[in-house]
């Protein structure tokens, strides 16, 4: 087929890396799907540090390819370094990180778009929505809608209109995006890169609450002019693990990033000059990122402290070009000069991007319901930084949930199209739920509680983080991803392979016993002799080694099946209980409450609980039971009024 200029299922905007994960799954579930973006020479450009994963980020990357995305697929075929972090701590906080080939990443997820059927490239800036409330004709969203309404079209700065049933709309920081260098501010969203102007002017006119954020990035420089033989060498992991469950290894040449410090004369010159930071003269309105400052930000609060650490962070095999992870700055470029030549190492460095900040406009997440489609609006979907979040895994996570239920919305409008603002029928959106993965954590926390500044991803933020471990996301999610389409060859094989694996080691575990004369080799074992060795491995200090080398035929599985056993075994009692707390949790979760419900009508539910209940609309009793500052007794009531 074609390219169409007037109607497709799907309208994804945005080539980040929520409109990648959303073109994807939508065309990948067979939607004739369209994706727009500014510059298609962009598409899934690393903005900002050239690394995918992290504390829980790597496990929302590894959730993303058991559903059928991309990002862990690209991470695996670019990465340059590989790391497992938290290595000695417990599992459930422990999550793979990768540095990835920043140009090469960006090729490879521009090359998977124009190989995927079903799916094209468009590029011009969207403007505006075409939306159709009850009742009235289709009208531009920039002329004000009804309180209600569903998408009709896309309408785009060359004067085109693009129908579509549903679209996911996924901006990141371009949407009425600002940069600030000092007293330097000009309209983009990157570096070089005109913002997207005018579509935040119609939000605002449809009646959408739009706020402003704020986030930056450091300054690169170029590796030949740094002195690397007064630094902190950091080697990667010796060996390369993947992120897609697909791949049984990774074969890519690994490079060290390098640590700095700065010191006094550096906090002196940043001190001297805070009143050139926009930050700090007012010019900026929007929030910052609490967890990830500006180097201007640490100095000020963080008086206290002599020096701050910065991570030199390659950006590729085929580039001299240095990221320093911890140096983001807004202040003028002779300041940033300045302070650079005080920093061991960087004496004599070569800048060649300066540090920025970049305010933004984005959605209070709380119009939005768990599927990520708005409430004012029917089909519009929303992903990423536009929501208030931080980072290219949320972002990602965000894209592939918002493309499955506008892929599932469309398709479900296809059969039976509904009037303005209905549901279509037979439309039942994808939804995970906390216990089910840490994307199911970011979207319940965005739209129950919504965010007043970046929302970052942590383990803490998951109350059952044993069940979420990044190397149980296939078992969580292949098969939810199978029952709605979106599937991988081979997938499902996969895990049966693995848990068959994994189910015959665990029950040799069960079998052997440890035999007197294992002691002596090995006294960890020592007094556990006559138990068995899954028996052993309960206790903390038994190295799961030991073990393994009590018997030739534990050797025979492979490295990370006997890490899945050895986890199930040592943590199984705490699995179970945590278990059981998901058990209530699905209860309250699956207690659906009418959209038309009326809180008024609930005698001595306090005002204060029916105002948040109205502005968040909570699908099931368990999302209004986690809604801020609402009371117990307030949810008991309407858990016996719904029953």
């Amino acid at each position: 087929m074609g390219f169409r200029y007037t109607a497709y299922d799907v309208i994804v905007i945005g080539g980040g890396h929520a409109g990648i994960e959303a073109a994807l799954a939508s065309a990948r579930m067979g939607l004739e799907t369209l994706l727009v973006t500014q510059s298609l020479d962009a598409i899934g450009k690393l903005s900002c540090n050239p690394s995918i994963g992290g504390i829980s980020k790597g496990n929302i990357v590894r959730e993303i390819d058991a559903l059928g995305g991309e990002m862990g697929r690209l991470a695996d075929t670019t990465m340059i370094q590989y790391r497992l972090l938290n290595r000695s701590r417990g599992p459930a906080v422990q999550a793979p990180r990768v540095q990835a080939d920043k140009y090469r990443y960006q090729t490879l997820a521009k090359h998977a778009l124009e190989l995927e059927r079903g799916l094209h490239l468009f590029q011009d800036t969207v403007v505006d929505f075409v939306v159709e409330a009850p009742g009235g004709a289709p009208r531009r969203l920039s002329a004000g809608t009804a309180p209600s309404g569903s998408i009709r079209a896309i309408v785009t700065a060359r004067g085109r209109e693009i129908s579509a049933s549903a679209v996911v709309l996924t901006t990141g920081t371009f949407l009425e995006g600002k940069i600030f260098i000092g007293e330097y501010e000009a309209p983009e969203g990157r570096l070089g890169e005109q913002s997207a102007r005018g579509l935040g002017g119609s939000l605002r006119a449809g009646g959408f609450t739009v706020g402003r954020l704020k986030t930056g990035t450091p300054p690169r420089i170029l590796a030949n002019s740094v002195d690397y033989s007064v630094l902190e060498r950091q080697e990667g992991d010796p060996e390369m693990r993947p992120f897609s469950f697909s791949a049984d290894r990774v074969e890519r040449p690994s490079v060290p990033c390098w640590l700095t410090w700065t010191n006094g004369e550096t906090h002196r010159i940043i001190d001297a000059n805070i009143h050139r930071s926009p930050l700090y003269s007012g010019r900026i309105q929007g929030v910052g990122p609490r967890y990830c400052p500006s180097i201007e930000d640490k100095v000020v609060r963080f008086a206290e402290r002599e020096r701050h650490q910065l991570f030199l962070e390659p950006e590729g095999l085929d580039t001299e070009e240095v990221y320093i992870n911890g140096l983001s700055s807004s202040l003028p470029e002779d300041v940033q000069d300045a302070f650079m030549r005080t920093i061991p190492g960087l004496e004599n460095a070569v800048v060649t991007r300066p540090s920025y900040a970049v305010e933004y406009d984005y959605l209070d997440p709380m119009q939005l319901t768990a599927a990520l489609e708005t409430k004012r609006i029917r089909g519009l979907f929303t992903a990423g930084q536009i929501n208030g979040t931080s980072g290219y895994e949320e972002a990602g996570g965000q894209g592939l949930i918002a493309g499955i239920n506008a892929a599932l919305f469309a398709r479900a409008a296809a059969s039976a199209r509904p009037g303005p603002g209905e549901v279509p029928a037979g439309y039942e959106p994808f939804i995970l739920g906390r216990a089910d993965a840490y994307i199911g954590v970011l979207i319940d926390d965005l739209v129950t509680l919504g965010t007043k500044e970046p929302y970052r991803m942590f383990t803490a933020r998951a109350e059952y983080r044993l069940r979420l471990r990044h190397d149980t996301a296939d078992e969580r999610l292949t098969l939810r991803a199978m029952e709605i389409g979106l599937r991988r060859d081979g997938a499902m094989e996969r895990l049966e392979r693995k848990l068959a694996l994994r189910s015959g080691l665990t029950a040799l575990l069960s079998e052997r016993r440890v035999r007197a004369s294992d002691s002596r080799e090995r006294p960890s074992l020592e007094k556990h002799a006559g138990k068995t060795c899954a028996e052993a491995l309960r206790d903390p200090h038994v190295p799961l080694e030991d073990v393994i080398a009590l018997d030739p035929a534990f050797s025979t599985f492979p490295p990370e099946i006997r890490t899945a056993a050895e986890l199930d075994i040592r943590y199984e009692h705490y699995i179970d209980a945590q278990d059981r707390r998901v058990d209530r949790l699905r209860k309250m979760d699956d207690t659906p409450i009418p959209a038309t419900f009326d809180y008024d009508a609930i005698p001595g539910l306090s005002s204060e609980s029916k105002a948040k209940l109205k502005a968040v609309l909570p699908a099931t009793l368990g999302q209004a039971s986690r809604i801020s500052g609402l009371r117990n007794s307030d949810v008991m009531l309407l858990m016996v009024h719904l029953r």
